[in-house]
């Protein structure tokens, strides 16, 4: 299937599934549609660029900064830098950088969910339903596929001692992969130090 873009003439209009459409068939209200749209795409396109390089200026500026901290100490960081908290000193600004880690599971966790199921069948009659409920949410596949990496850490808070539950939780650590990492930066301000931290928003919804 060729994936090449359709030269759209003068007085045409690309539809949906590719065809030209003469403009003259096109009612005005839907060709004001389409560009008011393409229009705000363009601009937010932009802004995701911007804040993109803005997020990368900072994380530069401040892995610049925490080195130079750490070269009064003759000490040279390695890795990714975060979980770190910077205040300017009249103490009215605070930016606070974190790194998440992205946690995935290998095939161990099936062993792990074999032999939990194998705990909930042993238990049927004295069973707590919460905990069904909760093991049920663990192993249950978001939108994309993906099992809940949350609700799944969630599991090792529960105090059970049963060996075999026990050897189900060896499992489900050892099914954990570490993929990857994200960082998030988070803006505060406050007017006096005896007030509260406010965020300053970036999300839209919070805008």
């Amino acid at each position: 299937m060729s994936t090449e873009k359709i030269v759209v003439p003068e007085g045409y209009m690309e539809n949906a599934v590719g065809h030209l459409v003469p403009k003259s068939k096109i009612s005005e209200l839907d060709i004001l549609r389409h560009e008011m749209v393409g229009d705000i795409f363009e601009k937010a396109q932009a802004l995701q660029d911007q804040m993109s390089d803005f997020k990368a200026g900072v994380l530069g500026d401040v892995a610049a900064f925490m080195q130079m901290s750490a070269d009064e100490y003759n000490v040279k960081l390695g890795g990714k830098k975060g979980n770190v908290s910077l205040v300017t000193f009249d103490g009215r600004h605070k930016v606070s950088f974190t790194v998440a880690e992205i946690l995935t599971f290998d095939e161990k966790i099936h062993a792990a969910k074999a032999i939990i199921d194998e705990c909930l069948h042993k238990w049927t009659e004295s069973s707590d339903d919460n905990i069904k409920a909760l093991i049920d949410l663990a192993f249950s596949a978001d939108k994309s596929g993906n099992i809940k990496t949350q609700a799944v850490m969630g599991l090792f808070k529960l105090k059970i001692t049963d060996p075999r539950w026990q050897q189900a939780m060896t499992a489900l650590k050892d099914s954990i992969i570490v993929s990857g990492s994200k960082s998030y930066m988070r803006f505060y301000s406050r007017v006096g130090e005896e007030s509260n931290w406010q965020p300053l928003s970036l999300d839209m919804a919070g805008i």
